[in-house]
């Protein structure tokens, strides 16, 4: 078999999934990388600094900070849960601001992006309907808004083939009009890892492409296109078909290895020479298969609808709580709806 395998590609747009990968593809810790994990009540915590050049082609992710939290327990709607990863997520995203230098006076435009059509790609829109927006306040009555707001606006721009117009062309101009000193960019995310998928947050400051999750190739929002900084908050809600292929046949050898213990023979004999070739050589065989039929599909869980509706409010109050200092958990419900 000569398989050039360089044109497949782990498709995550987590940079915790890249790191894992790049230490599998280079057999040990990528250097130029800082990492902190925490772990505390079913909620998990990393963070990543990815600080020079060649670290950042080693696991393929721009130079920059990333913050990634993994709840495993957000599949069971646990309303508690959710409440802690909200207060969780606000105590995260004040450390990430005060980390890349904005400050409690920056004004915010939150950006939602996706098709609020499509249930998977709607989380976006979906936080800007539950986001606490001041700025009409700061622009016609300043005098009676009220100490531990600042101002922020929201907007849910649509996606190129409903609109016709670029996500990042329609910010562009509203930029340029009411000069946000802070893009908050939220998108729905692809990731590598089943697991991973409607679990996991992850806020990163390289700003965000959209479309890059399903392979289009879009224009970004990015400091460099829109002049200020922006932060792309994203949830994985999809994967590949190919992805969820390469999943079984790991996990179809990780069991026949634990029923045979030491003796490898037998997994060698049911799986044949799949057991020789690494993830990516795997993935990329797999891909070879599905691809051409048409086949490598994009999949969503089942249960994206009550998820998707969950996880907005979930980062929606997140996002409001550590906004607005005059807003704190316990009554940011009664600003949501």
């Amino acid at each position: 078999m000569n398989l050039d395998l360089r044109k497949y590609s782990v498709r995550t747009d987590l940079a915790v999934e890249s790191k894992e990968l790049a230490e599998t593809v280079h057999g040990g810790p990528v250097t130029g990388i800082h990492e902190e994990v925490e772990e505390q009540n079913g909620i998990k915590i990393t963070r990543l600094d990815v600080k020079d050049e060649r670290a950042s082609r080693q696991i393929g992710r721009l130079v920059g900070h990333y913050v990634t939290l993994e709840v495993p327990g957000l599949r069971s709607h646990d309303s508690e849960l959710q409440e802690r990863v909200s207060a969780a997520f606000a105590k995260e995203f004040i450390a990430f601001l005060s980390k890349i230098g904005i400050g409690p006076g920056a004004t915010i435009l939150i950006v939602g992006l996706g098709n609020w059509n499509v249930t998977p790609d709607a989380l976006g829109p979906l936080v800007v309907e539950n986001v606490i927006v001041t700025r009409h306040y700061f622009e016609l009555t300043p005098d009676q808004v009220a100490p531990g707001y600042r101002e922020v606006s929201a907007i849910a721009p649509g996606v190129l083939g409903i609109t016709g117009i670029e996500s990042s062309e329609v910010v562009q101009g509203i930029v340029d009009r009411t000069k946000p000193d802070v893009i908050i960019a939220i998108d729905a995310l692809a990731s590598r890892s089943l697991e991973r998928v409607n679990t996991t947050i992850q806020i990163a400051d390289i700003g965000i492409h959209p479309g890059s999750g399903i392979g289009n190739k879009r224009k970004g929002l990015t400091k460099e296109i829109l002049g200020v900084p922006c932060i792309a908050i994203g949830v994985p809600t999809v994967c590949y078909a190919s992805t969820i292929v390469n999943n079984a046949l790991d996990m179809m050898m990780s069991h026949f290895n634990a029923e045979n213990g030491s003796e490898q023979s037998n997994t060698k004999r049911i799986m044949g020479l799949l057991t020789e070739l690494n993830e990516g050589e795997r993935l990329g065989l797999v891909k070879e298969v599905l691809e051409p039929l048409g086949h490598d599909l994009i999949v969503t869980p089942k249960e994206i609808d009550e998820f998707i509706e969950d996880i907005a409010n979930v980062i929606a109050t997140g996002l409001n709580i550590s906004l607005h200092q005059a807003v704190d958990k316990d009554n940011v419900a009664a600003h949501t709806h």
